[in-house]
């Protein structure tokens, strides 16, 4: 028995199709400048905070 055969276990089955759920919804709608705005102040904040260590 060679490495190939007793190695292959993993790909007997062929992977899983994607699920339909997956891509029922349309793409989400693009940000608005306020939100844009929004989310670079909490990221500008968030990035200038010094981390806390969860007790």
């Amino acid at each position: 028995m060679d490495s190939t055969t007793r190695d292959d276990h993993a790909l007997a089955y062929p992977e899983p199709s994607a699920s339909p759920l997956w891509h029922r919804h349309p793409k989400a709608p693009p940000l608005t400048p306020a939100q844009r705005r929004r989310n670079y102040e909490l990221l500008d904040t968030a990035s200038r905070k010094p981390r806390t260590t969860a007790a």
